[in-house]
């Protein structure tokens, strides 16, 4: 399956997402999205879910963030495959 292949059923919030997997932002989609931009969020880069609760924490670009939960809610993340 190529990334052009995935449809809107791989599609999922980061907040949904499981600890411990790598996935592609798809999307930002929400209120947040200039904010998640100015962050350095964007569709098609790589990011790694850390740590889940009332604030989340990734990894994307070498660099850990933390997220609030409202704001993961407006990343669309497709898995990336191994």
């Amino acid at each position: 399956m190529t990334r052009n292949s995935i449809g809107t059923d791989y599609l999922q919030t980061l907040a949904q997402a499981d600890v411990g997997c790598n996935f592609r932002i798809q999307a930002l989609n929400g209120p947040g999205c200039d904010k998640l931009r100015s962050m350095g969020f964007c569709e098609e880069m790589e990011i790694r879910k850390l740590a889940d609760g009332r604030n989340l924490i990734c990894s994307l670009c070498g660099a850990r963030l933390a997220l609030s939960s409202r704001l993961a809610d407006q990343v669309l993340v497709s898995p990336v495959e191994a």
